[in-house]
């Protein structure tokens, strides 16, 4: 079993707190990414994981063995960087068998190995290359086939697309996904990128400032945010927030939404995704129309309401364009899964309607 566990987990840099009391468990086989922003501390939380950076409070444990004063190189764990990291002087064939070397395997046992995983990653006819020969793509390839040649107990990826252009990343992303349900090795990857969380993983966990806001699966974290942070940061674009009151049960917009729970919960936020909203002649507001994205198959209405909150609609890239400067009418989908309310205070989710 290779069981994650982070238990109260803090990082210290001096007075900068990087992580901050994370409880967090990733079963094994499990793909988790760590989702946030630059600087929310999910690169120091893998870092920590992997024993580069010594843990100021609380414990690690990688399959039942806490792991906070073991060295990183017997932690028995594999990361493939953002850079690829690879010996520039070394074939593909000897990157790749490289941490089989440093273990001391024999010369056939390597070479079967290195076999195997080039032929998993299609690296067959690229063995005698140099990394400087290699596309972006390919050399992302080798640095996976050096990591999964280990067979270690985790995979630990920092940003690893990052470097790629957009159609690789799309192949790419695909075939770590493949590759991680072929091997079913317990996998921690760190992005910034939604688009690769929401289709690579088996759960998100979205950091913010070193804190841990929300560990769902894809599906719940989209549709039950856990605060307005997830909700805003969650989607592309993300959720519309806007500040409304609550009396007798009722939130103004859309006027027939009721949240009898609530009672007179007096300022909430109202939560909105952009795909539930539409322009409708008899919409209950009104906006102005500040900007107009084409985005191929959709397009994004970008408006200002009158009390100057802004608002996006997407729409389908065949119905009629607003253009900038237009008075428009909003509508919103009267179903109330399509309602978020939060706290105006603490920020955090509200009963749902």
């Amino acid at each position: 079993m290779a069981q994650v566990s982070f238990e109260g987990v803090t990082k210290r840099f001096g007075d900068t707190v990087a992580v901050d009391a994370l409880n967090l468990e990733i079963p094994d086989g499990e793909l988790l990414v760590l989702l946030g922003s630059s600087g929310c501390g999910k690169t120091t939380a893998l870092r920590l994981l992997a024993g580069l950076e010594e843990v100021s409070e609380g414990t690690i444990a990688i399959g039942g063995r806490v792991v906070n004063d073991v060295d990183p190189k017997d932690r028995d764990v594999a990361m493939v960087f953002q850079s690829y990291a690879l010996y520039p002087h070394l074939s593909v064939a000897r990157n790749i068998e490289f941490p089989l070397r440093q273990r001391g395997m024999a010369k056939d046992v390597r070479a079967a190995k290195v076999k195997e995983a080039a032929t998993t990653l299609g690296l067959d006819t690229l063995l005698n290359r140099k990394p400087s020969q290699l596309s972006g793509g390919q050399r992302q390839r080798v640095a996976l086939a050096r990591a999964i040649v280990r067979e270690p107990q985790v995979f630990l990826m920092d940003e690893p697309l990052s470097n790629l252009d957009a159609a690789l990343r799309v192949q790419t992303r695909a075939d770590i996904v493949a590759l991680q349900d072929r091997l079913s090795t317990t996998t921690l990857y760190v992005t910034h990128d939604q688009v690769e969380a929401m289709t690579m993983g088996d759960r998100i966990a979205v950091m913010s400032q070193g804190i841990l806001q929300q560990v769902a699966t894809p599906e719940d974290l989209y549709a039950h945010p856990a605060n307005t942070f997830v909700a805003g940061f969650l989607g592309s674009p993300g959720m519309n927030l806007l500040p409304v009151e609550v009396a007798g049960g009722v939130v103004p917009f859309p006027s027939t939404l009721r949240a009898s729970s609530l009672g007179d919960a007096g300022a909430v936020i109202l939560g909105v995704r952009p795909e539930s909203l539409s322009l409708d002649p008899d919409g209950p507001l009104h906006a102005d129309v500040t900007i107009v994205e084409l985005l191929g198959a959709e397009t994004h209405v970008i408006c200002r309401t009158p009390d100057g909150s802004r608002l996006i609609v997407r729409q389908s890239a065949r119905a009629a364009k607003p253009a900038p400067n237009d008075q428009v009418r909003i509508a919103v989908d009267p179903d109330p899964a399509a309602m978020h309310l939060f706290d105006a205070t603490t920020t955090q989710r509200l009963t749902a309607p």
